[in-house]
């Protein structure tokens, strides 16, 4: 499935292979479809894409079509993943080093089709990235599958040992290990070239340079927000992204978000919730301005539902809690 962490790329917002023909219906019912895909239920999931494209004609993003995939998978029938895997490469999928560790498709890695599905989303990337520089892009794709690795894991070892367990503890070290060998790298490529764009780097080596500073320490990302801020205004990065890390900046600095991109858990009651938000009422106007979802659906994938009015008597609390954080009470 195309987890959460890499919905928040907002290079899928412009992915769309039919972009601007999804209607509200055909939304609404993937949105319903993804919350059927983190309740277990992987069967009614997968009926309930299906109706998402009959409502919009039978088309569709080719990522849903990739996450129907996946639930039919999961569901074990084969068939109507394979057939759904094509339909998403056809629409022109191309995130090879995704697709060939997903979990959720185990089951087809031993089916005669699964290797045609593997060469020819290769086949899309390699079309795609047809001019770039190979050598810094194949290194900056091990670096986006490094760094997705161990959190692509998360979700399945909190439900299975527990937010606070061993496991994920020793998982989220893991990652922080990782992080930092990866840091290293990407440092050394943006004080050299800058930040380099899609068309020098591929779409993957692109969104490495953005994740990994994503998920790096505020002064890293104070001293590369400039840059990325230069890039998006000479096209080389996403606005979205950049929301991402100007959201992210923002609250570690003890301010509030602009764009309501970054979720935080509520220890006390292990509920999702949006982290301090500027000006509630105007957030999907400025998420429109740079590409992003509707806030309602953006937090629809921690099962989060978004009342703009609940959210402003909360936000005392929330500030609160969030100084306590900080200030490590």
């Amino acid at each position: 499935m195309v987890k959460k962490n890499l919905l928040m790329l907002s290079g899928l917002l412009v992915a769309l292979n039919i972009s601007g023909q999804l209607s509200q219906e055909y939304r609404r019912l993937c949105r319903k479809a993804d919350s059927l895909y983190r309740a277990g239920d992987y069967r009614n999931s997968a009926y309930t894409y299906s109706s998402a494209f009959k409502a919009n004609g039978w088309k569709g993003a080719y990522y849903d079509r990739y996450n129907a995939a996946c639930c039919w998978a999961l569901a074990k029938i084969p068939d109507s993943a394979i057939f759904y895997l094509q339909r998403a490469v056809l629409g022109g999928y191309e995130d090879y080093s995704h697709i060939s560790t997903d979990a959720d498709l185990k089951i087809l890695y031993d089916d005669k089709r699964w290797q045609k599905i593997l060469d020819d989303v290769k086949a899309n990337k390699e079309k795609a990235e047809a001019n770039i520089n190979k050598p810094l892009a194949r290194m900056l794709d091990s670096i986006l599958t490094s760094d997705q690795a161990g959190r692509l894991k998360v979700e399945a070892i909190e439900k299975k040992y527990g937010r606070t367990s061993k496991e994920i503890k020793e998982l989220w070290a893991e990652i922080s290990r990782n992080d930092s060998l990866n840091l290293i790298k990407v440092s050394a490529v943006l004080d050299k070239y800058g930040w380099l764009g899609p068309d020098v780097v591929g779409n993957d080596g692109s969104s490495a340079l953005f994740l990994v500073i994503q998920h790096s320490g505020l002064k890293v990302q104070e001293k590369y927000l400039p840059m990325m801020r230069e890039a998006v205004k000479n096209r080389k990065a996403s606005p979205g992204s950049l929301a991402l890390l100007e959201d992210r900046v923002a609250l570690k600095q003890g301010k509030k978000q602009i764009y309501g991109s970054q979720i935080s858990i509520d220890d006390r009651t292990n509920a999702y919730y949006v982290q301090s938000l500027e000006d509630p009422d105007n957030v999907d106007k400025r998420r429109a301005e740079v590409g992003l979802q509707p806030l309602a659906e953006y937090v629809s994938h921690w099962q989060i539902k978004w009342d703009v009015e609940q959210y402003k008597k909360d936000l005392p609390g929330i500030e609160e809690m969030e100084k306590k954080r900080r200030q490590g009470k």
